[in-house]
């Protein structure tokens, strides 16, 4: 409800008071005419004035039917200036944690949008589109996405990665001691090949598929720091030196100790980390060793809780520990393996329909069958080996100490998860290489909000995953309503459910 001036053909103004409802207006009350701005802005004020009276409710009676049908009047026409209605409280949120580890800096809304809608829900960029209009009434055309996925990939990978490091360091008081190093693959749904999409070794069992190779970077607490793509054939010990080089290089770190599990333990990358003055910590191939090695390793104590060093030839330390609990599980796989193997050639005979698939076997020709058998001995002495686990450093870290920062490569295998899984890294469906390194980068970002969401979260002793904050933030309203008479839009988010109020806190601390 509404004063609103009318001109009239005899040139004066009338002015009436108006009510909008169900999309359509209706005059109330004419308040008068007047002929200057003067007598039209008194007619105004009595407008108001009458406005107020007609909605007033401190002089009637609160059990007649007159204030009753004030009231619903009142209502409908508080409802019929409903604007717009925004499923945005996730959106609230992340937009808030985005501008907290600074990635508003980089200069395109585009990429929020992309950052945002991917940890709300995973869907392509065309549903992106659909999804940002319908939830959060944000107008983004297709074609910007494409030509921002391509901006991203020219000029702001550098850019997201600077942001993210700086806010990792702001995080852990300016310092950062262990950088914990590992890769994972990521497939294509297709079997077109180009210089970066090959085939090659799938962790994710697509050995049809063409993928690429993604190497991370990451700290303590699992914060993300840097990354880069291979291509899907590359052999995953020669990732890591490059990536460590190059964010020495860039961001003038050298104080940390790298850590990485046995994959990357060859004599290459342990000759160019020694010559690059890096600290490192690296799983041991225990069964690889010979000789003196070898008999001290199977001589050691099989006794939870001890440690033991043995000092080799260039300088580095060898720390072997045993566990039970590992023991249990090795001499499980194994005894899992050999029944199978016992089923599978009970006959004693290997033929043609047994040999692996894979690769180029199948053009196999087998005459006649090939006699096979379990070999005992070496059942037996795989058997010494169980429970056992190396670490090779060239700290001086105390092997308890060694131990335990090893243990954090968990951290990277978790990033792997959530990348993976719930922001949906792979399968990649672009095509070009300029598109698949900006899906990457933009999933990289995600990986970054998800992060401090769930920091945020852990600090306020909330108790909960960030998963289960953006389920409960998704079904959080905020109602825009059109004031007339102020000629203004005012917002509100609802907070209406006791599930929705558990949230608050979390509302409250990032001032939303």
């Amino acid at each position: 409800m509404f004063v609103r001036k009318k001109k009239n053909r005899s040139g004066t103004t009338s002015v009436v008071v108006v009510d909008k409802h169900g999309g359509k207006f209706k005059e109330l009350h004419t308040v008068g005419i007047a002929s200057s701005d003067e007598e039209i802005e008194k007619l105004c004020v009595q407008g108001k004035a009458w406005i107020d009276s007609y909605l007033g409710v401190q002089e009637l009676d609160f059990d007649g039917p007159k204030c009753k049908d004030e009231e619903l009047r009142a209502a409908e026409t508080m409802l019929g200036n409903v604007e717009s209605i925004l499923l945005n409280g996730a959106k609230l949120i992340l937009d808030k944690v985005y501008d907290s580890i600074g990635f508003n800096r980089v200069s395109d809304e585009i990429l929020r949008h992309l950052v945002v809608s991917r940890l709300c829900q995973t869907m392509s960029k065309m549903a992106t589109v659909d999804y940002l209009k319908s939830h959060f009434d944000e107008d983004v055309d297709l074609s910007k996405i494409y030509r921002y996925l391509d901006k991203l990939y020219n000029t702001q990978k550098d850019a997201v990665q600077r942001v993210s490091v700086e806010h990792t360091f702001s995080v852990l008081g300016g310092r950062v001691e262990m950088l914990f190093y590992d890769v994972t693959s990521l497939y294509f749904e297709s079997f077109r090949e180009n210089e970066l999409r090959t085939p090659g070794f799938s962790k994710d069992g697509k050995t049809a598929e063409t993928q690429i190779i993604l190497g991370l970077l990451i700290c303590e607490n699992g914060y993300p720091l840097a990354y880069n793509i291979f291509n899907g054939s590359q052999y995953e010990s020669y990732t890591m030196i490059p990536i460590i080089d190059d964010f020495k290089q860039r961001f003038g770190i050298d104080d940390f100790v790298v850590v990485a599990d046995s994959g990357f333990m060859i004599r290459r990358n342990i000759e160019l980390l020694r010559s690059g003055n890096y600290n490192f910590i690296v799983g041991a191939r225990v069964r690889k060793y010979s000789g003196n090695i070898k008999d001290w390793i199977l001589s050691l104590s099989h006794e939870d809780g001890l440690f033991h060093e043995y000092r080799l030839d260039n300088g580095d330390r060898l720390i072997v520990t045993y566990n039970s609990k590992r023991a249990a599980k090795d001499a499980y796989n194994r005894t899992k393996g050999i029944e199978r193997l016992r089923k599978a050639y009970a006959s004693g005979k290997i033929t043609k329909d047994k040999i692996n698939k894979r690769g180029y076997s199948k053009f196999l020709l087998i005459e006649s069958d090939v006699a096979v058998s379990i070999n005992e001995d070496k059942i037996k002495e795989d058997e010494k080996w169980d429970g056992m686990k190396g670490y090779v450093t060239n700290t001086e870290l105390t092997p308890e100490k060694v131990v335990a920062q090893y243990k954090g490569l968990w951290v990277v295998e978790r990033a792997f998860r959530i990348s993976k899984g719930t922001i949906e890294t792979r399968p990649i469906f672009h095509f070009t290489e300029k598109r698949i390194e900006a899906h990457v980068c933009l999933c990289f970002v995600a990986y970054k909000v998800y992060k401090e969401l769930e920091r945020i979260v852990h600090n306020l002793k909330m108790n909960m995953s960030v998963g289960t904050v953006l389920k409960i933030a998704q079904t959080i309203t905020t109602i825009r309503l059109r004031l007339p008479l102020n000629d203004t839009i005012i917002t509100r988010t609802m907070l209406l459910t006791p599930e929705h109020r558990v949230l608050k806190p979390l509302f409250d601390y990032l001032g939303v």
